[in-house]
């Protein structure tokens, strides 16, 4: 079984990821080399799954192969951040 796959959606300006047929997501604007996340969200069915986590974790990694900032916006990503970032 293959772990789920976050993808940037720029068409959207969100990052997904999509477990069990559910779409979490994480919002998103740039700004010259920053991306800033406004709001990330998981559905009911989702939530208390650590798929919000996943999302984040996705999201960084993508990030880190580019020559981008990361500003979080949304509270649960503010958190997020800093307790998983280096």
């Amino acid at each position: 079984m293959t772990s789920p796959l976050v993808i940037d959606n720029t068409d959207k300006s969100r990052f997904e990821l999509v477990v069990d047929g559910e779409t979490a997501y994480a919002d998103y604007h740039v700004t010259g080399d920053t991306l800033y996340i406004d709001y990330v969200f998981a559905p009911e069915a989702l939530r208390g799954t650590g798929t919000a986590g996943k999302l984040m974790q996705g999201l960084v990694d993508i990030i880190s192969n580019r020559p981008q900032k990361i500003v979080p916006i949304c509270g649960y990503a503010a958190a997020w951040l800093k307790r998983h970032r280096l």
